[in-house]
This record gives C-alpha cells, sequence and structure tokens, in this order.
C-alpha cells in the first residue's frame, strides 16, 4: 500500500516521501481501515517541524483521523461490520491507503457525508465537544471568547456555543475572515493583527470581562486571556499554535513557559476560575470510552444539522506539500482534506 512517510524535519517539500509500505493487520481491538482520505491538524505541522513530542520517531506517518470503509475487523461488533463507511480517529498512521484505529475510535458515518465533513468531526469537533460539553459546561448568555475562530475547532466551537445561547466574540488574523465568522454567529470579530484582543474586550465588556475563553495558540495569548476572564470564568487550553514560530530545544521550551504566564492555585481559589488543560491524545490513550462518546455524538449532532462542518481546503495526495503549506500559513478556514 502507499503511504506519505514524513522522513525529515523542516518544509514541506523536502519532508514527505510517498513509500510503499505492508499492508497493517488488526490486533484484537483493532480495525483495519481501506482510507478514502484524511485531514490536516495543526499538531501534523508541528510534528512535521519535529516540534511535537508525541510524535513517533523519524520515519513515521502522521494523521490523527481518517474516513473510509471498514476492511478486517480484529473482533466482531454489535455496531460495525466489514464494508462499513466510517469516521475514524487515529493514533498517527493516517497518512495512508490502509490504517489501523481502536474500535471504540470508529464511528459509522452516512454513505453521502462528504469526505471533509466526516473528517473534520474526528479531531477538530471531538476537541471543541469535549472542550465544550465535557471540560466546561457553557450556559446560555455566556461571553465565549473563541481564539483562531475561523480554523476547524475554533468553527466548531463557535457552533456549539451558538447552539447553548453564549455570545460569542472570536479572534482572525485578517479581515477577510469576518465575513465568514459573521455568518457562523459570531457577534464581536476582532482582527488580533491589527488589535489588542484584551483591549477590544474590555472597551466591550468592561468590569463584567468573559466568562469562558478556548485558547489554542498559548503563550502570550494565553497569559492576555486571562486578565478578561471574569470571576466565575474558565480557560480552555486545547493547542500552542504559537509554537509553530520558535525553534526547538529547552531555552525554546523554557521561554514558551514563561510566555504563558504565572499561575497559582490561590490565585484561582480566590477568583473562583478553572485554567483547563485539552490533550485529545492522552483521552484517547487514557478514556477511550470518553473519546467514543465524543465521536459518536458529533456524528449524530452532523446529522441533525447541529453542527455543520466547513471544508477550506480538498487535496489529492500528491499535493500535501500544498495542504500543508496552506494549513501552516492559517490562511485557510474551516477543514482541510487529502484524498486518494
Amino acid at each position: 500500500m502507499r503511504s506519505i512517510t514524513l522522513v525529515k524535519y523542516g518544509n514541506t517539500e523536502a519532508s514527505f516521501a510517498l513509500k510503499e509500505i505492508d499492508k497493517p493487520t488488526p490486533n484484537t481491538d483493532e480495525i483495519l481501515i481501506r482510507v478514502e482520505a484524511f485531514g490536516l491538524n495543526f499538531a501534523d505541522v508541528l510534528a512535521r517541524k519535529g516540534l511535537y513530542k508525541d510524535a513517533p520517531p523519524l520515519p513515521c506517518i502522521l494523521g490523527y483521523e481518517v474516513v473510509g470503509t471498514i476492511e478486517q475487523m480484529g473482533t466482531q461488533s454489535n455496531d460495525l461490520k466489514e464494508g462499513d463507511r466510517v469516521v475514524a480517529f487515529t493514533r498517527f498512521g493516517g497518512y495512508a491507503e490502509y490504517c489501523l484505529a481502536n474500535n471504540k475510535a470508529v464511528v459509522k458515518i452516512p454513505e453521502q457525508m462528504e469526505n471533509g465533513v466526516a473528517v473534520a468531526l474526528a479531531t477538530q469537533y471531538c476537541t471543541a465537544y469535549y472542550c465544550a460539553h465535557i471540560a466546561v459546561t457553557l450556559l446560555e448568555g455566556d461571553h465565549v471568547l473563541v481564539h483562531s475562530a475561523a480554523g476547524g475547532v475554533g468553527t466548531a466551537l463557535v457552533q456549539m456555543a451558538k447552539n447553548k445561547g453564549c455570545v460569542i466574540y472570536g479572534t482572525v488574523g485578517s479581515n477577510d475572515k469576518f465575513k465568514y465568522l459573521e455568518n457562523l454567529g459570531v457577534d464581536h470579530v476582532i482582527n488580533y493583527q491589527s488589535a489588542d484582543f484584551a483591549q477590544e474586550v474590555k472597551q466591550i465588556r468592561g468590569n463584567q470581562k468573559l466568562d469562558v475563553i478556548f485558547d489554542a495558540v498559548g503563550g502570550i495569548n494565553y497569559r492576555k486571556s486571562k486578565r478578561v476572564l471574569s470571576y466565575g470564568g474558565r480557560l480552555v487550553s486545547y493547542g500552542i499554535a504559537e509554537r509553530t514560530d520558535k525553534k526547538g530545544g529547552l531555552l525554546s521550551d523554557l521561554t514558551m513557559a514563561w510566555r504563558f504566564g504565572f499561575l497559582h492555585p490561590i490565585l484561582l481559589l480566590m477568583k473562583s476560575q478553572g485554567m483547563i488543560g485539552v490533550n485529545m491524545l492522552r483521552i484517547a490513550d487514557h478514556k477511550p470510552t470518553v473519546l467514543q462518546r465524543c465521536l459518536k455524538e458529533v456524528v449524530q449532532m452532523s446529522v441533525e444539522g447541529k453542527i455543520a462542518p466547513t471544508v477550506g481546503g480538498v487535496f489529492k495526495s500528491d499535493e500535501i506539500h500544498q495542504a500543508h503549506q496552506l494549513l501552516e500559513g492559517r490562511g485557510s478556514v474551516g477543514k482541510i482534506v487529502v484524498e486518494w
């Protein structure tokens, strides 16, 4: 079978190679999927640059989610059978024509569901569901800030917060994305490149500040977010996109940690605030039934029309370089998908 293998850290042109490898065989708790398409995530960019510590050593196959057909099952399941069209959360290995997934991370989908919509549900929408339905409880009327609101997880968080009747603030890096966010239902769109988002929030909210903040950027962005968090507020961190602009190494790691700012439990106690970290790989590894719940819920929400993933770009397998460049450049909206 063919695989897009990460062979070298660095820019997109030099990092990937199309290779022929053996088709994997499922263990008793795994399912083998014939892949129609796979999605890209920002963690892929970090891994390509050698900045993602969870990634396997080189050479390796990246990829957190796929859509395709069940080819072989390690054990029988009441919910799934060979030939079913499914979406799956993968523990790497998604950039290939066949891949393995844990049987708790595979959910059947309608035959007519678009590839881009399906792969968005696995990582982006599962992350958003965990953040907005499990990590915190959004209440009607909450003032909610979504950083990187035009991205895959950002889009999902906006839709879920809108379903709860929240007042939504969204940050983007380009005025070109304003209309997109307004159409999603964002009440206050802020271009963080031309304005200080914390100052913008203070002008709107004054001393009341924000009830919930979802942050995928980290660093200074996280520190500034804490300043506009209200009493009883919750800040959910699920990414460190700022890390892509930095080189690796201990000094860089320490600098990044310092940029997040000081945090002490006493301060949280005094303000009744919560700082929550979300890493879906850890949920997949240690709470597989929770991941299964998230995936089933978002598939059902999509079928019912409660959420609508945006497909930001569809590429062929020999266009993996262009797909990575679009994602890394932060010029995309929604989900980027690569098809075989």
